[in-house]
């Protein structure tokens, strides 16, 4: 299913990393829009995202402000039929 989402997607990443590059490429398969936040680098916001989610890996994937983890999580989701819904409520 391809859907022009109203959900605010962030996603934090690293440019080299291979899950990474998957969200990106299944969001791109969607045609969801999101924001990419690259934390190469950026001590600050790895930290935050660490004390946030409890991982130190990425990607981290927001929908809404709510966290829905890595690549494996929203690809489960996916598979399973509960991405799309997610993507289409509009940030409150």
């Amino acid at each position: 299913m391809s859907i022009n989402s109203p959900a605010k997607v962030v996603v934090y990443l690293t440019p080299w990393c291979p899950y990474c590059r998957a969200a990106e490429a299944l969001f791109a398969r969607k045609s969801v829009e999101y924001e990419r936040i690259d934390v190469t680098g950026d001590r600050k916001t790895r930290a935050w995202l660490r004390e946030r989610t409890g991982q130190t890996s990425v990607p981290q994937i927001f929908v809404n402000d709510q966290l829905l983890g890595g690549f494996d999580d929203i690809n489960a989701l996916d598979r399973a039929g509960q991405l799309d819904p997610l993507l289409a409520v509009p940030p409150s």
